[in-house]
């Protein structure tokens, strides 16, 4: 059965570590995503469009998440309404640039997260934290990936069916 596995972080280094070690422990890139604010528009751009949007050609933004960038592939950019702009990458960043009138919530709903918990990930990703999830069809493995959120201080880590 396939589990996706959910951490929240607080800080962009807690995230980053996590997702190296996950890359130490050889999990593929390609199951890990991640969504957090572009910190370099802080306030939100009410000049923005969505012509901004990039994630579909994979070009990184670079500086709002630094080193991330270097571990994951397919970080771009997207302006999610009410949110503002976000960076993604992974198997998340592509279900989010269909999902925009969705916002961060409608794309977690095809990775098994119900759309409540859904919406509370949007509201903390609003707030300020980093999301990361790893797709896993391995229980033990999910349950690693779970310590190892943790370990890198998650203030919260969920597993979803």
């Amino acid at each position: 059965m396939s589990q996706t596995v959910v951490g929240l972080f607080g800080f962009k280094e807690q995230a980053e570590e996590a997702i190296r070690e996950l890359r130490a422990r050889d999990f593929d890139y390609q199951d890990i995503s991640l969504i957090a604010r572009d910190k370099r528009e802080s306030g939100g751009d009410r000049n923005a469009s969505h012509e901004r949007q990039n994630l579909a050609d994979g070009t990184a933004t670079g500086g709002a998440i630094g080193g991330l960038a270097g571990l994951l592939a397919g970080v771009g950019a997207l302006l999610i309404p009410g949110i503002g702009p976000i960076i993604a990458a992974g198997p998340l960043a592509g279900a989010l640039t269909g999902m925009v009138t969705g916002g961060i919530a409608g794309g977690l709903i095809d990775y098994g997260i119900p759309e409540e918990e859904g919406e509370h990930y949007e509201q903390e990703v609003h707030k300020g934290s980093v999301l990361v999830a790893v797709e896993t069809d391995d229980d033990g493995l999910a349950e690693e990936v779970a310590a190892i959120f943790r370990e890198n201080g998650a203030h919260k880590t969920k597993m979803h069916d």
